[in-house]
């Protein structure tokens, strides 16, 4: 099968002879191949999605190489997801990442699930910046290059200087812990626009790699079309295309290594204009694996297999998302603490579902991949239905299914908003995730068990015993 894959072609002067006309040390090519939203599905999310077949769709698609006139960007949220990345808090991405040649990569909201003291790690570790133009300490204002974030950079390939410019999304504060990025100020983009491409002056291209999402990342590029913006690429919210406004292409890399977005430019030093440019998307489909990526691959999946491989049930049938795995999980919470009267979660913090069949220790990492604790507080009703109002999508156990949006403790009375309850929820939430910074304003004195909030469903698997002739039945 043939990978399938759209193109639109721009050209900008009268005919393509133009090209053959002007001298050829004048002529420059290069090509950008786009991702975003990785978050760690290095092993791919079927056996022929992964990065190694990527890899090696652009050698073949693309005649990509290491050494060539390519630039590799990525949109951001590169590691937190399967356990292959999550257990070792994304050091195998980058790994990855520098081998497959990235130029550099915007700072996505997920890139703070490990705390700052990770981040900066990871930045020393890549061999590509990490960049945030709209990110500043707010202490003083100044960029945060102490963690290796810079708010741009400049690449030289193939005879051009490219300058490029990160942005992360100005809701970063509420999609990560806001315990870790409290100190941090996510500004406005145009503003930091504007301010970084005074650093670019004398550049021939001019990009942005942007952990945003396509309807804000449309509204800033027609904002500001005086400034020539040549390329801009999107994330957050897993969009895979390729189109123009203006001048400026706009790229969206799809998610999980499942696709990719390109522009080529041809170029003209002499004037230092775009000549030609052709954009478009194409699905991870019909390569083989690449055996050099597959080996990195392999050898991260090896490094973690002992304890992640451990078996902890068996399954009759897979437990979907939104199909009642939530409420299974903080059920568990509530089985595993006595005392509590209510437990909930964010539907964020429930990544992907739990198979049929064998259960390991790698699935519920990925079920529940972040470094989340469990907290403990006291709150009244009347808190808890004002932080469920603020608050995005929460999944409450006890939660009346018969169409009423309503609440009961696990004696199964309903909710008195006078009342004082012992409410367990996660860490992210407590800290103001989601929105619901309303129950930590209401008692800031919140117990943090230090338990993950994977360990007690880890725990209930194991206890229910379950064999491959007698699985768990839901």
């Amino acid at each position: 099968m043939k990978p399938t894959i759209t193109i639109f072609t721009s050209l900008l002067l009268a005919s393509s002879s133009v090209i053959s006309q002007a001298p050829n040390s004048s002529i420059r090519e290069l090509t950008i191949l786009y991702t975003n939203d990785e978050h760690g599905w290095m092993e791919g999310m079927s056996p022929d999605q992964g990065a190694a077949n990527l890899y090696q769709l652009w050698l073949e698609q693309e005649e990509y190489s290491v050494d060539g006139p390519f630039l590799v960007l990525s949109g951001g949220d590169n590691f937190t997801g399967p356990a292959i990345s999550t257990w070792v808090q994304g050091e195998s991405m980058v790994d990855l990442m520098n081998v497959m040649g990235y130029d550099a990569s915007a700072v996505g909201n997920h890139e703070f699930d490990f705390g700052l003291d990770t981040l900066a790690d990871r930045a020393n570790q890549a061999d590509y910046p990490y960049l945030s133009a709209n990110m500043r300490w707010r202490e003083n204002g100044e960029s945060p290059v102490d963690l290796g974030i810079l708010p741009y950079t400049v690449v030289s390939v193939n005879g051009l200087d490219i300058g490029i410019i990160g942005l992360s999304t100005t809701s970063t504060p509420y999609v990560t812990n806001p315990a870790y990025v409290q100190d941090l100020a996510f500004t406005d983009y145009e503003t930091a626009v504007r301010q970084t491409m005074e650093q670019l002056e004398g550049t021939d291209l001019q990009i942005i790699v942007a952990h945003v999402c396509m309807n804000e990342l449309e509204t800033l590029i027609r904002d500001i079309q005086d400034l020539g913006i040549d390329l801009a690429g999107g994330g957050h919210c897993n969009e895979l295309l390729a189109k123009e406004i203006g001048n400026t292409v706009i790229l969206g890399g799809g998610f999980h290594f499942t696709a990719y977005a390109k522009t080529s430019f041809v170029f003209n030093l002499e004037n230092r204009q775009i000549v030609s440019k052709d954009f478009g998307t194409s699905r991870n489909r019909g390569a083989t694996a690449n055996a050099s990526i597959e080996t990195i691959v392999t050898r991260w999946a090896d490094s973690a297999s002992d304890s992640l491989n451990e078996i902890l049930a068996y399954s009759a049938r897979q437990k979907a998302r939104g199909d009642g795995l939530e409420q299974l999980i903080i059920d568990t919470w509530l089985e595993a603490y006595p005392d509590a009267d209510i437990a909930v979660t964010n539907m964020g913090g429930v990544r992907t579902n739990l198979p049929e069949g064998e259960v390991t220790l790698s699935h519920i990492v990925n079920i529940l991949p972040f470094a989340n604790t469990i907290i403990s507080v006291v709150v009244t009703g009347q808190v808890i239905l004002e932080a469920l109002d603020r608050g995005g999508r929460p999944i409450v156990a006890g939660l009346d299914r018969r169409g009423q949006r309503w609440i009961f403790s696990r004696t199964g009375e309903p909710l008195q908003r006078n009342q004082e309850y012992t409410l367990l929820l996660n860490s992210f939430m407590y800290a103001g995730g989601d929105n619901f910074g309303r129950i930590q304003e209401a008692n800031p004195n919140g117990f943090d068990t230090g338990v993950n909030y994977r360990q007690p469903f880890v725990d209930w698997l194991k206890n229910q015993r379950s064999t491959s002739r007698n699985p768990l039945r839901f």
